[in-house]
């Protein structure tokens, strides 16, 4: 006769009350959705004329009173505990989630900047993205001076994901976080104003690679599921550590289920962050999305997916890091060699940028093979000072045109002599690449150093050669830039450079103090960031909360 576990002959406990929410745990979130609803009324109820300043006064409010809430959350950790859980234990409020969604927070504000800029001649969207590109409909629409307001909501759903991302404490809303981020996004890449078809087909092609990468995703919650018997990632955790669920006799015959989901998950936050093989997408929808929605997914959409990532692997599958690490130096590997590699044959500068963000992934990825708490901090600060970076590029990128009224010039060689046209312009670029590239004085050098020397510490020396050399690739295309702007002669029909807005200009100000303070003074950041000398941290797993109450 065969004998049936007690847990699977137990019945499921029934109850009639109400679950206990801390709703201020949440508070920042909750904030984001209430701002997003109240934005969808305002585009139904509003009138047209009044749309835009409310949605773009309710929005950044909305931003920045998050922001506050989730500094004050920070203060309330009591020193010495990692955080708790609420909402039945399925959202993680401690200091590395609420880091980064403070880290978000802010970087969305800056991409925001760069989407309410609003100038008639130069708008970034679309007068009426439903009408046909060419049309008499789109025509009409333009003339009678229409705008898109329905975007702030958008990014504000968007946004929301992107916070519960990096929060989320089982599988289940993880993957809930993951289509509330995604779907916004792949509705604002097809809203450019010029080279409409274009930017069409980066909407579609960024659909569709996406239900592919969320299919595998699910497919992998599921085995995941059938190893552990459960999706909280604390209980994941546990039943790795225990061979697998009660109803296998024997732990080896469960450890194929448990590959396969790991293998299968990876795919679909791989995708997110853009790591090779899995970022093809990233130069197609960089290109052709509106530019500002380009700034706030390469800043914002990777700092959460990064957030997720590490949640993932060091909590749920924390006690399998021999498991999957060989699988991460792989991933690591190509994204590192690959990337930078087809980087240098790049001729447009949008798609050039979406190569050297598939690097910078490669970068953070060492920090993760490390799966220590040094390897968590380095990769916060490399997400927290490439985000600013990399907003301040395109945010130049914004401003220069083929023509007056025109769209943005991508071709790198219509940048030639740039430098003497527009010396500050040109000046702020320079300093973004030289960043990316690593040069010292600048917060690209300093997160490189904190993401390769976690690597090294963890065994992960040749990982660490492969990223220096990779790096040293990069630095070239980025200074034949830099050489083309400043030492080139200008072209015959050189690009237009339009005057920044207001809130362009704040942008690119913003990016430069920050890539320029963090490079110089990033002590106080760091000091933050990594835990205490002597202090009894524990593994990167026990820092972060994975169960009901605070988690020491």
């Amino acid at each position: 006769m065969v004998s049936v576990p007690a847990a699977v002959l137990a019945a499921p406990v029934i109850t009639d009350e109400a679950p206990k929410i801390d709703y201020w745990q949440l508070s920042p979130m909750l904030v984001i959705f209430a701002a997003g609803v109240i934005g969808v009324l305002v585009e139904a109820l509003a009138p047209k004329e009044r749309r835009r300043p409310i949605q773009l006064s309710l929005t950044m409010a909305s931003v920045l009173g998050a922001f506050v809430l989730a500094v004050l959350l920070i203060g309330q950790i009591p020193a010495g505990e990692a955080g708790t859980t609420v909402a039945l234990g399925s959202v993680a409020v401690d200091r590395v989630s609420l880091f980064l969604q403070g880290t978000i927070l802010v970087l969305a504000f800056i991409s925001l900047l760069l989407i309410a800029e609003n100038r008639h001649s130069e708008a970034a969207f679309a007068a009426q993205a439903a009408a046909v590109p060419g049309s008499e409909e789109e025509r009409g629409h333009i003339l009678a001076g229409s705008r898109h307001t329905e975007v702030y909501p958008l990014v504000l759903f968007a946004l929301l994901g992107m916070l519960l991302f990096t929060a989320a404490n089982d599988f289940l809303t993880l993957f809930v976080a993951l289509e509330v981020m995604s779907l916004p996004l792949y509705l604002m890449c097809g809203l450019a104003r010029t080279r409409r078809l274009f930017s069409q087909e980066a909407a579609v092609k960024y659909f569709l690679l996406g239900a592919y990468s969320s299919a595998f995703f699910l497919f992998g919650i599921a085995l995941v599921y059938g190893y552990a018997g459960a999706v909280n990632f604390a209980e994941v955790h546990a039943a790795i550590e225990a061979g697998g669920a009660d109803v296998f006799a024997d732990p080896k015959a469960a450890q194929p289920l448990l590959l396969l989901g790991i293998a299968l998950i990876g795919v679909g936050l791989f995708f997110k962050v853009g790591a090779v093989p899995f970022h093809n997408w990233k130069p197609d929808v960089y290109q052709g999305a509106p530019t500002p929605i380009t700034a706030l997914m390469a800043s914002c959409t990777l700092v959460a997916a990064f957030g997720a990532l590490l949640r993932v692997f060091l909590v749920a599958f924390g006690a399998s890091v021999e498991q999957w690490r060989p699988m991460l130096w792989v991933v690591a590997i190509l994204t590192m060699v690959l990337a930078a590699v087809i980087a240098v044959t790049q001729r447009d500068i949008k798609r050039l940028l979406a190569y050297s963000s598939v690097v910078h992934a490669g970068f953070v990825l060492t920090a993760v093979v490390a799966a220590s708490d040094e390897g968590t901090a380095g990769a916060m600060f490399y997400l927290a000072a490439y985000g600013f970076t990399t907003i301040g590029a395109f945010a130049v990128v914004t401003l220069v045109r083929t023509h007056e009224n025109g769209p943005e010039a991508g071709e790198l060689t219509q940048w030639a002599g740039l430098g003497r046209t527009a010396p500050l312009l040109a000046g702020s670029l320079a300093l973004f690449l030289l960043a990316f590239a690593g040069i010292p004085l600048t917060s690209g050098f300093i997160g490189k150093f904190a993401v390769f020397q976690a690597a090294m510490a963890g065994g992960a020396t040749p990982l660490v050669v492969i990223g220096v050399l990779s790096s040293a690739v990069t630095a070239f295309f980025y200074v034949r830039i830099i050489v083309l702007m400043f030492f080139a002669e200008p072209a015959t029909e050189g690009p237009t450079v339009i005057r920044a807005g207001a809130f362009t200009g704040a942008a690119i100000t913003i990016g430069v103090a920050a890539t320029f303070l963090l490079g110089v003074f990033p002590t106080p950041l760091l000091n933050h960031l990594y835990p205490k000398e002597g202090a009894d941290t524990g593994t990167a797993v026990q820092t972060m909360a994975q169960a009901s109450g605070f988690t020491r």
